[in-house]
């Protein structure tokens, strides 16, 4: 399936993101937002995916990080959520494990068109650097209901938290690749209801 790909543009008061997604991709990245850490699990997320993506974020980071992850997960979601057009095709569920080093993430998802977030992780620390842990709970949570997708993300354990965020962004875009996949044994849409 060709041009499986979609673009969007939000700007509010707080934000102004430009964000291209392409599904069948080769992991080329050109992320630049304004909050370094999320800079960096996103270029995770698109090399371990097999995405092209492209995003320019700027926000209010001289208030804190939350408005900026936040509408990046939003548009994200969005952009996914285009991209796979009719998901006649798909495999529609994806699963992964990931370890990075001491730490283990699984995530798993559901293209079902019906979102939640489910979340076990137990991180140690509140801060990685300068970026708050919650705002990944808050990033996955926006993703998932904007890309109308049943996410469930656990972190077996791990004692460093910048490892557990690094294997969840990974298993999430690995996830993401098994899930998004064209099967050719799938005939129209992978669902008894005929619909997702």
């Amino acid at each position: 399936m060709n041009n499986r790909q979609a673009s969007f543009y939000r700007k509010t008061n707080e934000t102004n993101i430009n964000l291209t997604f392409s599904i069948d991709g080769e992991g080329k990245s050109e992320i630049k937002t304004a909050v370094p850490f999320m800079t960096h699990m996103l270029d995770l997320f698109t090399k371990h995916g097999q995405f092209d993506v492209s995003i320019d974020a700027k926000g209010d980071t001289e208030i804190d990080d939350h408005h900026t992850t936040e509408d990046i997960g939003i548009v994200l979601g969005q952009a996914l959520l285009e991209s796979l057009g009719d998901k006649k095709g798909i495999k529609r569920y994806g699963n992964a494990f990931v370890p990075m080093d001491e730490a283990l993430a699984q995530v798993t998802v559901d293209l079902s068109n019906r979102p939640h977030l489910e979340m076990r992780a137990d991180f140690p620390t509140d801060r990685v650097g300068t970026f708050d842990v919650e705002l990944v709970h808050e990033f996955l949570w926006k993703l998932a209901l904007e890309a109308r997708m049943n996410l469930h993300v656990n972190v077996h354990y791990g004692h460093n938290t910048h490892h557990m965020i690094e294997a969840i962004f990974k298993a999430l875009g690995r996830a993401l690749d098994e899930a998004t996949t064209i099967d050719p044994r799938v005939k129209g849409v992978p669902s008894t209801k005929g619909m997702l």
